[in-house]
């Protein structure tokens, strides 16, 4: 119905803003990452999502077309509604999550409110076949994964021309214990022998 709606921000509460457009007040309901971008008295653009149920209808805006096709993705997993889907953009960005799906990382979602083990396990199961390569590029790998010259994201990308996908390039650097300041072959020497090792 919306595709976006573009307009000053004339109000915030703890879930949600008010963004005034065309002499009309349009409330969305956001994430907590959309609620800290939104400045009142500033003009901004949001991406919107309108949901109907029975009981309401409820306009949802995001910041970015990243979080709006995360939020998507999250309501068509089994037993995750949109206010699940918000608490888990609230504590994740969507290249968080997109990490967190792909490595199969349950422990990411610990401290989301509302989702528990069961769920966090249904939402990699049900999702990991739909993230794309290109939501992963912008991943920031944990510390421990990187090398100064950047030998996490070049290990990746090496893999992926030895003929893995980038899914499963990206597991295998995200998970294994390279020593800090570790160089792009060794990182890669590790990765080869953990995906042999699985295989």
């Amino acid at each position: 119905m919306y595709a976006y709606i573009k307009g000053t921000v004339t109000g915030k509460t703890q879930d949600s803003i008010i963004v005034e457009a065309g002499g009309l007040g349009y409330l969305l309901n956001v994430s907590l990452n959309t609620l800290s971008s939104a400045k009142e008295g500033e003009s901004a653009k949001f991406y919107t999502y309108f949901h109907v149920r029975e009981d309401a209808q409820l306009l949802f805006g995001f910041s970015s077309t990243e979080e709006k096709a995360m939020f998507e993705r999250l309501l068509a997993v089994t037993g995750v509604g949109p206010k699940v889907a918000l608490s888990i953009l609230s504590t994740l960005k969507p290249t968080d999550l997109a990490m967190a799906i792909v490595t199969s990382n349950e422990k990411a979602f610990e401290k989301v409110s509302g989702v528990g083990k069961k769920t966090a396990q249904r939402i990699i199961l049900e999702l990991k076949e739909r993230i794309k390569n290109d939501e992963l590029t912008a991943v920031n790998m944990p510390d421990s994964y990187l090398s100064e010259d950047g030998g996490a994201r070049e290990a990746i990308n090496a893999l992926c021309s030895l003929g893995y996908d980038y899914s499963e390039s990206a597991k295998a650097v995200a998970m294994i214990k390279a020593p800090e300041g570790a160089k792009t072959e060794e990182i890669i020497l590790l990765c080869l022998k953990q995906m042999d090792y699985r295989r």
